[in-house]
């Protein structure tokens, strides 16, 4: 089974898990399975039904946007990450 890596800001919503198994044969598939485990992360990850901008999934150390995006297929021993964006400064 694949597994999703919470960051920490997100692990109020997944009870204090930093990896979740997920089903899934693409990114999406296994990020809906989160979702349906953790129904608070919907509104964290997803905007109609599309990956938020400031949020980054990687499989190991690739970008899945310069792969297929959330259609990108995965192995069932998959290791994705969640990164969200980080702005600010000066």
């Amino acid at each position: 089974m694949a597994s999703i890596r919470i960051p920490t800001p997100l692990r109020v919503y997944t009870g204090d898990e930093a990896k979740v198994s997920v089903s899934g044969g693409t990114v999406g598939e296994a990020l809906n399975d989160l979702v349906n485990q953790y129904p608070d992360l919907q509104q964290h990850l997803f905007q109609n039904d599309k990956l938020r901008s400031f949020v980054n999934v990687f499989i190991d150390d690739e970008d899945i946007r310069f792969m297929d995006g959330t259609d990108t297929e995965i192995d069932d021993d998959a290791n994705l990450r969640i990164i969200p964006s980080i702005a600010g400064g000066r």
